[in-house]
């Protein structure tokens, strides 16, 4: 109830800030922190709850270039990589940052046992169309159990897709990149929505993904999903609230 009231106080409030253009939103971030003026390694007594508003625009401007990371870590099973902890970000920094200088966007995670299956992209989970089936990692303690996925997810079964939540090694998506079985990669986040991949690079090799087209599954999901959003069309799944 604090969670709901806090948004709906806050969205009214930063009205005006609501962008009308499309694919523009108001980005809402909820966060919690520890408040207690305490000093020591302990669970806190007290903690603030705020929510942070900004006007944006589309996260990526265009198709991503994702280097799959085979050396560092963002989170092990059993800790808090399928949460938003603030804490999850730290280690994903430098990696990154190497990423981007090396020409890349965002790095794909992968296990942090044996770096052989693929948990998920930077700022968004990750999703492929391999021989006309969505298939995306399954989630664990490591993955985030993300909104729009689980949205990408609902709208393609109710579209006929084939669904596979598994595990998904980064060997069987070389494979599916060589032999063109692989015909769409896409991160699907808050801010992400649905981002086209353009490019995989798994072990200095690049891997280019087709360009979406019309008819890709990636398009057509993200159309659903924008038209119910926007009120085009009807919400049947009573995902949207509405603030008067």
């Amino acid at each position: 109830e604090l969670f709901v009231n806090g948004l709906e106080a806050i969205v009214k409030a930063d009205s005006a800030w609501v962008p009308k253009d499309s694919g523009s939103s108001l980005y809402l971030r909820p966060v919690v922190f520890a408040s207690e003026a305490k000093l020591g390694v302990k669970v806190s007594d007290q903690y603030l709850f705020v929510i942070l508003t900004s006007p944006v625009g589309p996260y990526f401007s265009k198709p991503v270039r994702l280097k799959v990371e085979l050396e560092y870590v963002r989170a092990a099973e059993g800790g808090t990589g399928f949460a938003k902890c603030a804490g999850n970000y730290g280690g994903a920094f430098y990696p990154t940052q190497q990423a981007r200088e090396q020409g890349f966007d965002q790095v794909i995670w992968t296990d942090a046992k044996e770096h052989k299956y693929i948990d998920e992209s930077g700022a968004m989970n990750i999703m492929f169309v391999l021989d006309n089936n969505l298939i995306t990692p399954a989630l664990s303690s490591s993955i985030l159990d993300g909104v729009t996925r689980n949205t990408v997810i609902t709208l393609a079964k109710d579209m006929g897709v084939t669904v596979e939540e598994r595990k998904v090694s980064v060997a069987e998506i070389e494979k599916g990149l060589q032999n063109k079985t692989l015909t769409e990669g896409f991160g699907a986040g808050t801010a992400a929505v649905v981002s086209p991949i353009a490019t995989i690079n798994i072990n200095g090799t690049d891997y280019h993904l087709p360009e979406v087209k019309d008819n890709s599954f990636q398009l057509r999901v993200k159309n659903k999903l924008a038209e119910i959003r926007s009120g085009a069309a009807a919400d049947k799944y009573n995902w949207n609230h509405i603030i008067r």
